[in-house]
């Protein structure tokens, strides 16, 4: 247990040292997606081959350094998610694509021991080998700040991330400046909260500060539900004490002794790293009672989610810690003054509070040098979709989106032509060809009618249909809806019932104003900020997109052929040989004729299957 200060720069040093001393480190991406596809297996198959060697393997730092150790790893993740399992090598700095178990002998006997490269395992791209992850072109515009660890860092160990100077920032906050000191390198520092509504988080946290009560509460907001979304699951992941850390600064800013992290229990792997680090921070005496000797006590606790998406909404999220069921409230009071347990409470999302010790060691000013001045910083995006290279992403605000897509993202899959990307999850909007030179940051973003939301990019390619795109997210928010006040209990379904109409074809032009007009009502009368942006996705593409619409339901057809209802199926007579396999097979009597002779579809009775378009072994069923 670390007892004062010099306790804890000892162990900087003690770590660090240790680190240093291990010749190789294998970082094995163990985030949840490459952990699904076996991570773990090829994490326990190199530590085997490793030790079987008679190389000396090393999983965990200790005081006394073994030199000349091999350090295997087990990462957060690397970004890199279209390519995983990832493993990284250091120092060379070589990267690992698409691993399996069955790879790791020859990892082991070439690179480890050999110092060969594994040329089939490196990234290629158009004839070109990268062998080293700086190199490739999905890494070399990033920068990363909040993700600087993961994949770099040991998501288990408090040892590594002291190595790599983990709580310096806390422990210069705790001795070196005091509260109003960092309540003002905070909001010097211009940081936007980067759950999606971009509060200032410097005002915030004074608003908090002021409050005069001895009870305070710091809450972490981890219920990270957009679809499409997984930046703070990573964070959480990947590098759980620097989220920690924050949270602790804030509690010495603002007087409280008492952190939250509100998780979904659908990230078990999150909550595991999170609980671990956890009872980490405690062992070493930098959670709980008179931290490091200061006379400061702070503590932290877990509270799992169910799941819900209107509980990443502040009140109904503090509502839901409380035991309560999750539902927004009429505000004021606001959380700041009246929050969990009815207390002053700063809440700020997992990559808010990871940003706080970079700005505290390194400074407000330092921290502008990124991005544009009013939105300062980098932001984590998820980039899903239909585009080349998929992943967690990390760039400077204001960066244009045609270099997130094309330069990162590596373009459009399969070479298609791109249409829009819904930014921000279903409560943002659609960007399309016109934005792609728009710059991602907070302002730029709502003048185009969109919002950066927690940092979800699902891209799309021309083959899209909008009108579906906005019933999908519909269809999702209006499940999302807690029901609480009319407007978005009622709104949000009657919306979802229109859309499911047009892109049945049974929309009338009238459907479309009706459609604007029930997004003006709901967005300006509902309580939360989940009915307020419900519309969102709506109101966009009926802007970007009108004549897609009115070809639902107007002509009643899908302009992309994506609506299956609007689908026409029909036999083409040249083609057709006459077998009677196609009337056979068909569920509902649709297909009639002779045999030997072009069998024809009945409009009125077919259901769109498509089972018969799959029996015709001429190919002359086909479908416009």
């Amino acid at each position: 247990m670390f007892l004062n200060r010099e306790d804890l720069k000892t162990a900087h040093a003690v770590y660090k040292k240790s680190l240093d001393a291990q010749r190789k480190k294998i970082l094995v991406c163990a985030g949840t997606g490459c952990v699904a596809g076996g991570a773990l297996d090829i994490y326990g198959e190199l530590i085997r081959l490793i030790e079987a060697s008679g190389a000396g393997c090393s999983v965990s730092l200790e005081k006394e350094p073994h030199d000349d150790s091999i350090g295997v790893k087990k990462s957060g993740c690397h970004g890199f998610c279209e390519m995983g399992p990832l493993v990284r090598i250091e120092p060379e700095g070589l990267l690992y694509i698409k691993v399996k178990p069955e790879d790791c002998a020859e990892i082991v006997e070439e690179t480890i021991l050999g110092g060969r490269v594994v040329d089939r395992l490196v990234y290629k791209k158009n004839g070109q080998t990268y062998p080293t992850q700086e190199e490739i072109p999905f890494y070399k515009k990033q920068t990363r700040l909040v993700l600087e660890h993961c994949g770099h860092i040991d998501a288990t160990s408090i040892k590594e991330y002291l190595a790599f100077g983990g709580y310096q920032a806390f422990e210069k906050a705790l001795f070196d400046m005091g509260a109003d000191e960092v309540v003002k390198e905070i909001d010097e520092s211009s940081l936007r909260g980067r759950g999606g509504g971009g509060y200032p988080a410097g005002r915030k946290w004074a608003q908090v500060k002021r409050q005069k009560c001895e009870q305070k509460y710091i809450v972490c907001n981890g219920d990270e539900g957009d679809p499409g979304a997984f930046m703070d699951r990573s964070i959480m992941e990947g590098d759980p004490h620097r989220m920690l850390e924050g949270m602790m600064i804030a509690g010495v800013a603002c007087g409280a002794s008492q952190g939250y992290i509100y998780v979904r229990a659908e990230y078990p792997l999150a909550v595991d790293r999170l609980e671990t680090a956890i009872k980490e921070a405690r062992e070493y005496g930098l959670l709980g009672e008179n931290i490091l000797g200061s006379g400061f006590n702070f503590d932290l606790k877990i509270s799992k989610g169910a799941g819900a998406f209107v509980c990443g909404e502040g009140s109904a999220l503090t509502a839901s810690i409380e035991g309560k069921r999750g539902m927004p409230r009429v505000k004021p009071p606001r959380t700041v003054e009246q929050g969990l347990f009815g207390k002053p409470t700063v809440l700020n999302n997992v990559e808010t509070f990871a940003n706080v010790p970079l700005i505290i060691r390194k400074g407000a000013q330092w921290y502008k040098t990124m991005g544009p001045e009013k939105s300062p910083g980098t932001k984590a995006f998820a980039l899903t979709g239909n585009i080349e290279n998929t992943g967690l992403i990390e760039v400077p605000m204001g960066t244009p989106l045609r270099e997130v897509i094309f330069d990162i993202g590596g373009g459009i899959r399969g070479g298609a032509g791109f249409k829009a990307v819904q930014i921000g999850g279903p409560s943002g909007g659609c960007l399309t060809k016109e934005h792609l030179d728009l710059p991602l940051d907070f302002d730029s973003l709502k003048k185009a009618g969109a919002m950066i939301g927690s940092g979800g990019l699902v891209v799309m390619d021309e083959n899209t249909c909008m009108v579906e795109v906005a019933r999908f997210f519909m269809n999702f928010t209006q499940n999302e809806s807690c029901g609480k006040c009319v407007p978005c209990r009622e709104g949000t379904k009657r919306m979802r019932a229109i859309l499911e109409a047009i892109v049945s074809g049974q929309g009338t032009p009238e459907d479309i104003d009706m459609l604007l007009e029930l997004a003006d009502t709901v967005s300006s009368t509902a309580l939360c900020g989940l009915g307020k942006t419900a519309p969102s996705p709506i109101v966009s593409t009926i802007k970007n997109f009108r004549k897609e619409y009115e070809a639902h339901v107007i002509d009643k057809k899908c302009p992309s052929k994506t609506c299956q209802k609007l689908k026409t199926i029909y036999i083409d007579e040249a083609l057709c040989r006459g077998c009677s396999k196609c009337a056979r097979l068909c569920p509902v009597g649709a297909i009639s004729g002779k045999v030997k002779e072009p069998f024809a579809i009945a409009a009125d009775k077919c259901i769109k299957c498509g089972a018969c378009i799959e029996s015709c072994a001429f190919k002359a069923i086909k479908e416009d």
